[in-house]
């Protein structure tokens, strides 16, 4: 084989991979809105709602379940999407099941979309977290009737991530935080494309750090943190539980067998709803 040959096979092996990651992808992308299409709400009501952002500068959706069970004024769970997902992603049985059985101990749970790769932090393509805490949440509360007083956040990858970071930002506003799998990462090195604007925009919502040293609305809140031992994450992670050990914050943390995919989140999802439920009726 000479090397020009070998040039157009190594192209074509690569045109192949990258033709099979796009097919994954588009699977895993069709499987998620096919589960969210098809799922059994169990008597829950799902609203879908529109908030005209000033802080993002464009309509924005959030789709809301309010339990069948859920009293007056319950309790309101905001609860952020992963990288590449949206505000239906996470309207699978495994929520509304989970949400059924918790009777009327059941929050409310509000879905917002977050775009494809915000990581739910105030940067260059909006204020997003200034978007969750002052345009979803206010409105949430005055469509449902939920109480203003007890809020918990919660995510799932990017937004688990963003769940701790707007929390950290808003101290006294949240009773429960929970990162389901976090992408935290240790250093600006480290981070997914597009993830953060430049070094600077990481520093400023360097969770790690933060733990360490500013700790702020992380103090007080109940917190949560589970990822599968295979999960890709899981190094910044142990460094984010260390740093808020070292403040002397205490975080509940999970770590069960699987990887960074929807069969990891939906295993669990159950034990997500009953600790935010617990932190919130004790809030």
């Amino acid at each position: 084989m000479n090397p020009s040959d070998a040039v157009v096979r190594r192209r074509r092996i690569v045109a192949v991979c990258g033709l099979v990651a796009l097919l994954a992808v588009a699977y895993l992308a069709w499987n998620m809105v096919h589960d969210a299409v098809s799922a059994d709400p169990r008597g829950a009501d799902v609203r879908h709602i529109e908030i005209d952002s000033k802080a993002i500068g464009g309509t924005e959706p959030v789709s809301v379940v309010i339990p069948a069970d859920a009293p007056k004024a319950a309790p309101l769970l905001v609860f952020l999407h992963g990288r590449g997902n949206d505000e239906d992603t996470n309207l699978v049985d495994a929520v509304f099941n989970g949400l059924a059985d918790l009777g009327g101990k059941a929050p409310i749970v509000a879905f917002p979309d977050g775009g494809d790769s915000s990581y739910w932090h105030d940067r260059s393509s909006g204020e997003w977290g200034r978007y969750v805490v002052d345009e979803v949440i206010p409105q949430v509360i005055r469509e449902t009737g939920a109480d203003p007083k007890r809020v918990a956040i919660g995510g799932i990858s990017m937004g688990g991530f963003g769940a701790f970071d707007i929390a950290r930002l808003n101290p006294g506003k949240f009773c429960a935080v929970g990162g389901h799998s976090p992408a935290i990462w240790s250093t600006a090195g480290e981070t997914a494309e597009g993830a953060f604007d430049s070094e600077e925009d990481f520093a400023a919502h360097d969770l790690v750090t933060a733990a360490g040293t500013d700790p702020a609305g992380l103090d007080g809140p109940k917190l949560w943190l589970d990822a599968g031992d295979d999960d890709p994450f899981v190094p910044g992670d142990d460094a984010f539980v260390s740093a808020l050990e070292g403040s002397g914050i205490a975080i509940d943390r999970h770590s069960w067998p699987g990887g960074h995919d929807g069969d990891y989140w939906n295993a669990h999802w159950a034990r997500y709803l009953r600790f935010y439920a617990d932190a919130l009726a004790d809030c």
